[in-house]
């Protein structure tokens, strides 16, 4: 953040330190005292309500310039990050959000039974070669997202009862929040701010993308706005998908669609029943 080539003068970066336990505050207290840096320049704010929607929301009512920069913990910013993203702003005042590309650095290599269109449920995100105009139901990822700050007047910031919280893999606070934004503002995605997501090991596995893909569902469930109608759908998904899964069992691909047809019916029904943890 702090080599992007933006004079420093026109920003700030906040780091939420959401009850870390890992050494995160002195590392930033070692930032902040490199010389033409200091606690002005890179705050950091300690918020003890447990979760990312909590903690996004900190930094939404500690922010004071005109746009909010997310990036995850785990997400790098590429040279010209910053300025990309601003000058697609700059284009419109009626632009609320703006996207950038994700790339993702797998430690240990990218999986062979993961199918492309999978990816982007490990937050990999290339939607276009050119900056365009990101229309529903296609989001921006919250590793790599930005707002209008002004939007905040007049919509509720992200929803706290979405978002990961501890171990769990709840989702669906950035589509919800985007999905308000969008009544009264557009969307756009630039690849020219692109961000390198590191991809720790210990989720390159089949059991954590199924473990992924069951929380999707218990999110889409969380998120509401779907009847009874679409979770007896889902339960009629469930006997097909595992007929084709027996035929696809030679094809680690083929295998893994129909086990995520299961997983996400399964996750879906547990979560408009309460059946989860």
């Amino acid at each position: 953040m702090l080599a992007q080539q933006v004079d420093e003068s026109q920003y700030e970066v906040l780091v939420i330190d959401n009850r870390s336990t890992d050494g995160t505050a002195d590392a930033i207290r070692g930032i902040q005292e490199r010389p033409g840096v200091g606690p002005e320049r890179v705050r950091c704010i300690r918020e003890d309500k447990l979760g990312l929607s909590a903690a996004r929301n900190r930094a939404i009512r500690e922010a004071r310039g005109e746009y909010i920069l997310f990036l995850d913990d785990d997400a790098v910013a590429r040279p010209g990050w910053m300025g990309a993203i601003v000058d697609v702003f700059e284009r419109d005042p009626a632009i609320g959000c703006v996207g950038g590309r994700i790339d993702p650095v797998w430690e240990g290599g990218e999986p062979d039974w993961l199918p492309e269109a999978f990816k982007t449920l490990y937050t990999v995100l290339d939607f276009a070669p050119r900056v365009v105009e990101m229309e529903a139901p296609r989001i921006p990822f919250g590793a790599n997202v930005a707002f209008r700050a002004a939007l905040f007047r007049e919509h509720e910031p992200f929803r706290e009862d979405l978002g990961r919280v501890g171990s769990s893999l709840l989702s669906n606070e950035e589509s919800e929040l985007i999905g308000r934004i969008r009544r009264s503002s557009t969307v756009y995605y630039t690849p020219h701010a692109a961000v390198d997501h590191k991809i720790d090991r210990s989720r390159i596995s089949r059991k954590w993308f199924l473990r992924r893909v069951y929380w999707q569902g218990i999110s889409d469930a969380a998120r509401g706005g779907r009847g009874a109608a679409y979770m007896l759908k889902q339960a009629l998904k469930i006997g097909p998908s595992a007929l084709l899964l027996l035929l696809s069992l030679p094809n680690p691909q083929k295998q893994m669609v129909q086990l995520r047809r299961i997983q996400y019916s399964n996750g879906y029904i547990a979560g408009r029943l309460g059946w989860f943890k």
